[in-house]
């Protein structure tokens, strides 16, 4: 007859074990002390899937054999977020992921994570919801930036992440970077392939082209680098599609993430 824990979980006595504390005792052993990330997704569902993969994939090359993320995830409507964007209801949709970010602190994340540099313009307000620290994007970005040795960056992104100061003076106020953000038209195209195509999980080839033109402006203006700035676009574009480095700050997130989990 099989032993089980207290917890309910059957275990065959085939595989050597005797009594259930001589499983709690090899299961200690396997235990590596993890903290539990907090991911606030569904901004859109697209690139929080990335994440999750993202965070996982880093753990178990950390730390070899099944090892995998201690994470919880709270996936959001992106409609009822988009629209609160569009309406500019920002304090609205800051009580909204404040509201979320506070159930993954409840559900036992130990820090918490915004999977969209969007709405990183509430993250002030969701912070101060949170007793736990809140991961900014921006943060492990300018980090990985200043690691090799450069100051001029292009932006890419929403709108918003483009031209509002919640993002790009973050940047240049507390890391010391100078950012550069395409021309208005540009702007308006990678906004318009963010929210129509890439949210919609939609890959196309002529988009690709026309942010590899893009970047290629931007480079030609004098950037050293390129932000990635909305979680999507690394699904879009690669280091070829660039003349200088790309920075995919999804990638970039869930690796701090990773690192903040195992510290």
């Amino acid at each position: 007859m099989g032993v089980f824990r207290s917890g309910g979980f059957p275990l065959a006595a085939e595989a050597g074990f005797t009594s259930a504390e001589a499983l709690d005792e090899e299961w200690a052993g396997a235990r590596t002390p993890l903290k539990t990330i907090g991911l606030l997704g569904g901004m859109s569902w697209e690139s929080s899937l990335e994440y999750y993969r993202m965070v996982n994939e880093g753990v178990k090359a950390r730390l070899g054999g099944l090892h995998s993320a201690r994470c919880v995830l709270l996936s959001l409507d992106f409609a009822e977020v988009e629209a609160l964007q569009r309406d500019g209801l920002w304090d609205a949709a800051a009580a909204r992921l404040g509201d979320a970010a506070a159930q993954l602190e409840r559900a036992g994340a130990d820090f918490v994570l915004i999977c969209s540099n969007t709405m990183h313009k509430v993250a002030e307000a969701v912070e101060a919801r949170l007793k736990v620290p809140l991961l900014h994007i921006a943060d492990p970005t300018a980090d990985r930036i200043r690691s090799r040795k450069l100051t001029r960056i292009g932006l890419l992104g929403t709108r918003f992440t483009m031209e509002e100061p919640f993002y790009r003076g973050r940047l240049e106020q507390r890391h010391g970077l100078e950012i550069m953000v395409p021309e208005a038209a540009a702007r308006e195209t990678i906004h318009r392939v963010i929210y129509q195509e890439l949210c919609l999980g939609q890959i196309r080839a002529d988009s690709r082209r026309e942010y590899a033109r893009i970047m290629g402006e931007l480079a030609g203006r004098g950037a050293e680098g390129i932000i990635l700035g909305c979680t999507e676009i690394g699904l879009l574009v690669s280091e070829a599609d660039s003349p200088v480095p790309l920075f995919d700050t999804t990638r970039i997130h869930a690796e701090a993430a990773v690192e903040q989990a195992l510290s």
